[in-house]
């Protein structure tokens, strides 16, 4: 079964829910509006069809190998990447000045979707040079800029982010990678970086790695982390001192090199100081949230993909007689009520998710280049509180709809050829790394709800609740059925919302024992929101007379996520509110 990109949808949501045509009035984004969105989609769609959709199950069978330090990607990426490299694909947020197309990150993301559904393997090269841009245009000096910011958007170089140790996963505090200042003005580097996402590859000349480390004498924890830019080859064309002992083994994206680096086994790995000492972390939150937004996109890239093949499968696969006795004898088994349930939940997911993903995009454009002060913190907020739902609801999401592809398979979901158990295994890792959900989620509690003591949690609910509004204006039994579930889910989100600033205060365990499922229920509610829009644009259009088909698609997928997710919300609120004592009671020793 071949991956279609779900071109179409994705211009409905940029156009109807992100305000595009908003975007496109932005400072600098004036010739990105619909017509430019529709060229670049169609045209990322032939690219990513044709040629880095094929490498999908080979990168899976053929994985990258490594062997006396060199990493041999799966056959076929090379010349793949050199495509993507030459189409102008990496560069296309990245600024004009740098060799980049500049386009608003509502086309960027897009296109995010589209090649990691394409190939999730492949596309994680681009994602993580894109963090790597993104912190050297934060904290680099002018001369780090101009010295590699440029032949990354090219694709003739990529780039890494180091953060993780054997001894440091998620607590960055216990970094120990060491830099040590030379007359020069550089650093020598010391240490071992683990989990390094392309660290060590043969699709490009060279390979711009950010490093964690500590300089002698630093403080103590976060305070004492600054970032280094270290080239696995130097401007004099001489090899580095960063080399890769080995590539793991890995449950999916078999075909992303994960490398350990050893820095400095040769007399020390020549690195450059990014912006001040100490303000590491800092600098690469910058790449971590880029990343993060990215992750989320991921899942709903995997989930399409998922949703494609089990839709082809259950339109081919004949098995029993409907149950209602309108055909008599075996039919396909689409025609059988739960295979279209379990159908439907992949779709609502998954364009709801898409949704959420692209209004976000556009609040993050609106808050880099909205000449009003007031709107762009107004977008920022709103940005920073839904980066943790693309991130941990969407991811999580994409596990569920690619457990449900292996069913709609049946028993040939569970056999490796189908191809169906590669993006349930591929989507594991989505809720894993660049922060798990759990850390996600205690972002959102601690950082986005307590700290402003659920200001703009609520102000995001006061959005919802005027989209309430609307369709209480609406005199369809779809609008009534979603206008219902939408409200009480409001209500069991600010329900939440109170809990977690009141118990934040005086019993933070409790608080945090329902982070997870605060974040579910907060991505399931603006998640849930945009279909609700959807739905009102959906029903407006058929009254038209424009695209019938794919309105009324719309408006039954709304629907579906009004019956069957929305409706998930208040017995979230409920392990919320009052599942701490079962979260916590039970001894350490008993377990």
């Amino acid at each position: 079964m071949s991956y279609r990109a779900p071109v179409a949808d994705q211009l409905f949501v940029m156009k109807e829910l992100a305000g595009l045509d908003a975007v496109s009035k932005l400072p600098g984004f004036e010739e990105a509006g619909l017509d430019t969105a529709q060229a670049v989609l169609e045209e990322c769609a032939r690219f990513n069809e044709q040629v880095v959709a094929p490498l999908d199950r080979a990168g899976d069978t053929e994985p990258s190998t490594w062997h006396d330090g060199q990493v041999s990607t799966t056959p076929g990426f090379k010349a793949a990447f050199e495509q993507f490299a030459q189409g102008g694909w990496q560069g296309l947020q990245h600024p004009a000045q740098f060799g980049g197309q500049g386009l608003p990150k509502t086309i960027g993301a897009a296109c995010t979707e589209i090649l990691n559904s394409a190939n999730l393997s492949f596309a994680l090269c681009p994602l993580l040079t894109d963090g790597a841009i993104e912190a050297l245009l934060t904290a680099g000096s002018p001369q780090q800029q101009q010295q590699f910011i440029p032949k990354m958007v090219s694709g003739q170089w990529t780039g890494t982010m180091n953060l993780t140790e054997p001894q440091a996963g998620s607590d960055l505090s216990l970094v120990r990678t060491r830099a040590e200042p030379q007359p020069d003005g550089s650093f020598k580097l010391f240490g071992t970086k683990i989990f390094i996402t392309y660290g060590e590859h043969d699709m490009a000349d060279n390979i711009v790695h950010l490093v964690l480390a500590r300089v002698a004498g630093a403080p103590e924890g976060v305070k004492g982390i600054s970032l280094f830019v270290c080239p696995k080859v130097l401007a004099d064309g001489t090899r580095n001192d960063v080399h890769c002992v080995s590539i793991e083994h890995k449950l999916g994206i078999k075909a992303s090199p994960t490398a350990v680096l050893q820095y400095g086994d040769h007399g020390g790995a020549t690195g450059y100081l990014i912006g001040q000492e100490n303000r590491g972390l800092e600098y690469m939150f910058v790449m971590m949230n880029a990343a993060r937004y990215a992750v989320g996109v991921q899942g709903i890239a995997v989930a399409e993909r998922a949703y494609q093949k089990a839709v082809a499968y259950a339109r081919e696969r004949v098995q029993s007689r409907p149950v209602d006795g309108s055909l008599p004898r075996a039919a396909t088994i689409i025609h059988h009520p739960d295979v279209r349930r379990m159908l439907m939940t992949m779709r609502a997911y998954t364009e709801a998710c898409r949704a959420m993903a692209l209004v976000g995009a556009a609040a993050y454009d609106a808050a880099h280049a909205h000449p009003d002060a007031q709107a762009r913190a107004r977008n920022q907020a709103f940005y920073e509180f839904v980066v943790p739902l693309i991130k941990g609801f969407s991811t999580e999401m994409s596990l569920e709809v690619a457990s449900l592809g292996v069913q709609v398979h049946g028993g040939m979901g569970f056999i490796e050829e189908t191809g169906a158990a590669q993006h349930l295994r591929d989507a594991k890792i989505l809720t894993i790394y660049e922060g798990t959900t759990a850390i996600q989620a205690n972002d959102l509690v601690g950082r986005k709800t307590a700290r402003d003591g659920g200001a703009v949690a609520r102000a995001v609910a006061g959005q919802i609740e005027a989209t309430e509004g609307e369709l209480a204006k609406s005199r369809s039994e779809h609008a009534a059925v979603m206008l219902k579930r939408l409200r009480s889910a409001r209500q069991a989100f600010l329900d939440a919302v109170a809990f977690v600033v009141e118990r934040g205060k005086s019993d933070p365990n409790a608080a945090f024992a329902g982070s997870v499922p605060y974040l579910m229920l907060a991505g399931n509610l603006v998640a849930g929101w945009q279909m609700a829009r959807a739905l009102l644009v959906a029903e407006a259009r058929l009254a038209a007379g424009e695209q019938a088909d794919f309105m009324r698609a719309k408006v039954q997928t709304a629907r579906f996520y009004a019956d069957h997710m929305l409706t998930q919300a208040p017995g979230l609120r409920d392990s919320i509110v009052d599942g701490a004592v079962g979260v916590t009671g039970m001894a350490l020793e008993a377990f």
